[in-house]
């Protein structure tokens, strides 16, 4: 690929973003945005044209991945990424990114906003493209930052669980300096996630993009969260309601249960209503006090 056309390509991506996330309350906090890869994406393929955001800040058509960084006005030496949902097919960064990022940084965290390559969007990579680009977006985060951990929505949830056991193990090439960074973090926090993708747990989107109806079980289990589990993965913080009928409640079990028999630190906040994509809370449901719970558990990581 011409390396100037590469460039024009993604400047011109990132300002249709900027106009699009003007309508969908894009974070007060400036930001600057650093693409994950110097070229063509590993395995290259993929979607053409522009990033598509919608006015509610669904973002799809993925061409190049990307970090958008906000930075609080005052740091306290701590980096949060953070993954939307969105089923592998968007990505929500107007429900469950921006909305974290201005959260974060007024509590003194510097916010690094994930949009990842979605696998249904055509990429010769297939269905690891989203954890490629996580694995590369925490080297890149832990090339600028001390104290790193994760937090992910829905999908993104699954995609931080999947890349918080994951650990060092690779899945792509060596690109540059950058991949001899440790890819070990200091926590990760799933809320609402689809961890596991077995039998009977096969209804979710995340399942039907990453394995498909036909999969094996050797397929879903390898893509299951619980199953990566193991005594070197960092403190796990798990939300989820009751009443999720997008997500089966029983994956924040699945993965409590998971990290307890591997000797894993696990804090686990269940709420009898919420529902599923209710991001920072919605009305007077129970879900608006998780967020509190979660400041106290950051605050606490790497302390112990």
């Amino acid at each position: 690929m011409n390396r100037r056309n590469f460039i024009l390509g993604a400047g011109t991506a990132v300002l249709m973003l900027k106009v699009a996330a003007i309508q969908a309350k894009e974070p007060t906090t400036n930001s600057e945005t650093v693409q994950l890869w110097s070229d063509v994406p590993p395995g290259g393929g993929g979607p053409s044209g522009n990033h598509l955001l919608t006015s509610h800040g669904s973002l799809s058509n993925v061409t190049r991945p990307y970090l958008q960084i906000f930075r609080p006005a005052k740091p306290n030496g701590k980096a949060v990424i953070v993954a939307a949902g969105g089923g592998y097919k968007r990505i929500e960064l107007g429900i469950e990114g921006w909305p974290l990022a201005d959260w974060l940084t007024e509590r003194g965290y510097t916010a690094y906003v994930l949009a990842y390559r979605l696998p249904s969007e055509g990429w010769n990579a297939g269905n690891i493209v989203a954890l490629q680009d996580a694995q590369r977006a925490l080297r890149i985060v832990r090339s600028r930052e001390s104290h790193v951990s994760l937090l992910g929505f829905s999908a993104g949830g699954h995609l931080m669980g999947m890349t918080a056991t994951l650990g060092d193990s690779q899945t792509y090439a060596a690109q540059d300096s950058i991949d001899s960074i440790s890819a070990v973090v200091e926590g990760a926090a799933l809320i609402y996630p689809p961890i596991t993708l077995e039998r009977p747990y096969t209804h979710t989107s995340t399942h039907k993009v990453l394995v498909g109806p036909d999969a094996s079980m050797q397929e879903e289990a390898e893509w299951s969260v619980q199953n990566r589990v193991t005594g070197n993965t960092p403190p796990e913080f798990l939300v989820q309601a009751e009443d999720d009928s997008v997500v089966d409640p029983h994956n924040t079990l699945i993965m409590a249960a998971a990290c307890e028999e591997r000797g894993v630190a696990v804090e686990m906040h269940r709420y009898a209503t919420g529902g599923h994509g209710f991001g920072l809370g919605r009305g007077d449901a129970p879900t608006r006090e998780w967020p509190g719970r979660y400041e106290a558990w950051l605050g606490r990581l790497g302390t112990g």
